[in-house]
């Protein structure tokens, strides 16, 4: 990384998403709508950080992990936080959230550009991606079944493979 490339990747990694004094923090919001423990969300926010860090330093599209873009989508609820805070006065630099339109073309463009955000990763960090975070691509892009369900109303019971 050049030293503009640190001072930024460090000011992104110190973006606080949690505000301290409300009861259900953004930490404990993510926890909770994706059946994840705290720690993993921690670690889930880092990584979605690491994502729009570079996104900031290459021209080409990039694609999150699927726990990487629940935490972009949760951001990009905190309107201000994300437009304002985080956008316009850390990165300089809007950001758009693209989905996909569908269909193989569309698959194919995803799957390749998922796995150049892991290269590019490698290359910056010096690290390889958590593979609980970032999964193979095969899994990244078969594993997309999901539907907002309400646990008081509905039980959940895993599948047997």
């Amino acid at each position: 990384m050049t030293d503009e490339q640190m001072k930024l990747w460090n000011e992104i990694k110190n973006f606080e998403l949690d505000e301290p004094e409300i009861s259900l923090s953004f930490t404990d919001r993510l926890a909770r709508e994706n059946g994840w423990t705290i720690e993993y969300s921690i670690r889930a926010i880092l990584e979605y950080k690491k994502f729009i860090f570079l996104l900031t330093i290459t021209n080409h599209p990039l694609t999150p992990s699927d726990q990487v873009d629940q935490v972009w989508h949760l951001h990009l609820l905190y309107t201000q936080s994300y437009w304002e805070d985080f956008c316009e006065k850390i990165i300089k630099k809007k950001i758009h959230h693209g989905p996909t339109k569908g269909g193989e073309t569309e698959k194919t463009k995803y799957t390749n550009w998922y796995d150049k955000t892991k290269e590019l990763y490698l290359a910056t960090f010096k690290t390889e991606t958590p593979k609980d975070i970032w999964p193979t691509s095969e899994i990244r892009f078969s594993e997309i079944e999901f539907e907002r369900v309400n646990l008081k109303r509905n039980w959940i019971i895993k599948k047997p493979f």
